[in-house]
């Protein structure tokens, strides 16, 4: 099955991930604190999805103090509302967004081997799943996507 395409806008590397975090956040009417920048440097490093509790730990290293486990949760809670960031729900953990400026609904590859979630884009999947639930009689707000399995390197 090929994914539907279409356009994302800038796709960010994560030298400039911050930047455009920041951007999105400061668009929507939020503040950019410290700490909020802290907490997406320290996501945006992890190249697998992590828990609250990982973000938390890097960050109270990197800081030299203890950061709240509370407060990390409601600004990753924060960075998803935002599209900042993107919670894999099946693994209770975060992830970057690597194109901030396009909402959509997500499908995720989740890998039981190495931990990797891969982002990949289908449009009509989507779509059909929240025409499914509408015609059921459901007001979707966010359809939740995850493929668990193994990539191409730990099958």
């Amino acid at each position: 099955m090929v994914p539907t395409a279409h356009a994302h806008g800038q796709h960010h590397g994560r030298t400039d991930l911050a930047a455009a975090a920041q951007a999105r956040l400061i668009g929507a009417g939020e503040q950019w604190t410290p700490l909020r920048s802290q907490i997406f440097q320290v996501l945006a490093e992890f190249d697998r999805p992590v828990s609250a509790y990982d973000v938390t730990d890097a960050v109270s290293t990197a800081a030299g103090r203890r950061v709240a486990a509370n407060s990390v949760y409601r600004i990753l809670d924060l960075f998803v509302a935002n599209n900042v960031a993107s919670r894999v729900e099946s693994a209770n953990a975060f992830i970057a967004n690597v194109h901030p400026d396009c909402p959509h609904d997500c499908i995720f590859l989740v890998c039981d081997g190495c931990g990797r979630a891969t982002h990949i884009d289908d449009d009509r999947i989507t779509s059909d799943v929240r025409a499914a639930a509408q015609a059921a009689g459901f007001r979707p707000v966010r359809p939740v996507i995850e493929v668990r399995g193994f990539c191409a390197s730990c099958a």
